[in-house]
């Protein structure tokens, strides 16, 4: 399969968080943050689109041209005081966002950024959504193969959170590992911490 690729600018905004809300609506996560079905259908792309906007402003976005799939990177330096600040903000982002009044909006990202290693210099695959009728055939694959190709060229590590035990498989197959612990919601699903060394 050969996936054309573009980069996503401000103009591809409300596209990318609608994919974003529409592949994860169902995800064990979102509906531990959000347990209502009709309310997570009401806030959960506007939580999602924060993600969308920290990308844009600070990583980038790798979209599919026919819109089925996109990747969201940050590139975190290594140890950077400011970086780490910045990550921190981004859980009230989302919770002012979408739901003032729900502190599970936040919660998520305090644990999961909690455990983010900050030793290295590394690619943090933010999220990574593929539409709902598309999944399974490869396109997430195929949309993150550009990038770690170049962390292989550059001898550089990949990180992100897997959700489920399935996408932890997905992974796993392209180079990831679980790193430490999985974090644990409270009363919910777990998280894998997973990270990709690069590869020879």
């Amino acid at each position: 399969m050969v996936l054309e690729i573009r980069q996503a600018d401000q103009s591809d905004r409300d596209a990318v968080a609608r994919l974003l809300d529409v592949a994860f609506r169902d995800d064990p996560v979102s509906g531990w943050v959000f347990p209502d079905p009709e309310h997570r259908a009401a806030v959960h792309g506007k939580f999602l689109g924060v993600f969308v906007d920290v990308a844009l402003e600070e990583g980038r976005i790798d979209c599919a041209v026919d819109g089925s799939a996109a990747a969201l990177w940050l590139r975190v330096p290594a140890g950077d005081p400011d970086a780490e600040a910045a990550e921190d903000e981004v859980p009230a982002r989302m919770r002012a966002a979408a739901d003032p009044d729900n502190e599970r909006c936040e919660l998520v990202g305090r644990l999961t950024g909690a455990v983010h290693p900050t030793a290295e210099e590394h690619e943090y695959l933010l999220m990574i959504a593929v539409a709902p009728g598309r999944q399974g055939e490869g396109l997430g694959t195929e949309l993150m193969r550009p990038v770690l190709e170049r962390c292989d060229r550059e001898g550089l590590p990949a990180y992100l959170e897997a959700s489920t035990e399935r996408s932890k498989v997905l992974y796993e197959r392209l180079g990831w590992e679980v790193t430490g612990e999985p974090v644990r919601l409270p009363d919910g699903p777990l998280m894998w911490p997973m990270w990709r060394k690069p590869q020879g």
